[in-house]
């Protein structure tokens, strides 16, 4: 067991990363833990064009860089780390990771959300192996293939427009024919030559070769008429939205329906000493900018209760 950390902070987001700028800056001293994938969702993400200050945009795995970079010029310690219990019914909070043992004064929780996928038999069997959740991770696969992108939000038109680069073509699939995507993503979508459309339809298996390593098609039903077909292609790309990264928090904090940490004010969960900030708890916004804003309140939140603790 170590020595009590005035900041503990879990995930390396741009939550996380800025909760690190934040409280380094005030001396605080802050332990990050990076988790399984650090940087978060943006390392996963092609051109960022609206965040401020790039006005030539920025790729994501280049803009968390920038940010780990600024989180340790400060003094953050960063450990590759996952945390895996944690214990918020004492003081000092406990955490284990599959390293060890740490004890916290506070604890920021910055740990994101996750691709949520359809739950397909198929789809977890094939996955690497031609259906994806990834298109900046995988879409160098699949040049001049046909691909589908399954889902109608910010995600789905994301992806399809991005593996226009090397896709011959890609199709939307969504079960409805409204979309939850933002207007400007979705006319980007429809301007796209290289973008077709399969709407009222729902995925429902993944084919393959006989040597099950290579996607040949799916079977999608109208939602409308209940008949199935089959659609053949060379990929498939689950852009459905995201779950929060909040399991390991389950019975320490309150949390909606959903998985989502709910908040009191600010930054505050209902166990003082206790912030969430990014995704994991913004089922609304969702945006590096907006995450990082509140990275920005845990860590002030998070120095404010410190001291009114006489820290």
């Amino acid at each position: 067991m170590s020595e009590i950390r005035d900041v503990v902070i879990i995930g390396s987001g741009p939550a996380g990363y800025t909760a690190a700028v934040y409280t380094a800056r005030a001396n605080l001293k802050p332990l990050l833990f990076q988790g399984m994938q650090p940087g978060g969702q943006l390392t996963i993400t092609t051109d960022v064009e609206n965040y401020p200050g790039f006005p030539d945009g920025v790729h994501g795995p280049q803009m968390m860089d920038l940010f780990q970079r600024q989180a340790e010029r400060f003094g953050t310690e960063i450990r590759f780390e996952m945390v895996q219990e944690v214990d918020f019914g004492a003081r000092p909070f406990k955490l284990k990771t599959d390293m060890g043992e740490y004890l916290a004064r506070t604890v920021i929780i910055s740990t994101g959300a996750s691709a949520r996928l359809l739950g397909l038999e198929s789809e977890k069997e094939l996955m690497g192996f031609g259906v994806s959740a990834c298109a900046t991770c995988d879409g160098a696969f699949f040049k001049e293939k046909k691909v589908l992108v399954v889902g109608g939000g910010d995600t789905a038109m994301e992806e399809a427009n991005y593996l226009t680069r090397f896709a011959k073509e890609v199709v939307i699939v969504h079960r409805r024919e409204d979309f939850r995507a933002s207007k400007i993503m979705l006319e980007r979508a429809k301007a796209n030559p290289k973008i077709s459309w399969l709407l009222n339809a729902a995925l429902e298996e993944v084919l393959s070769l006989p040597d099950k390593k290579r996607v040949r098609g799916v079977v999608v039903k109208d939602t409308r008429t209940g008949a199935r077909s089959e659609l053949p292609c060379d990929g498939v790309f689950i852009a459905i939205g995201h779950e929060p990264n909040s399991a390991v928090f389950k019975g320490q904090i309150d949390m909606d329906e959903t998985g989502y940490i709910q908040i009191k004010k600010g930054t505050w969960t209902n166990v003082e000493g206790v912030f969430a900030c990014g995704d994991v708890m913004d089922k609304t916004y969702r945006q590096a900018v907006t995450a990082a804003g509140t990275g920005c309140m845990a860590a002030i939140d998070a120095e404010r209760w410190l001291e009114s603790q006489g820290r």
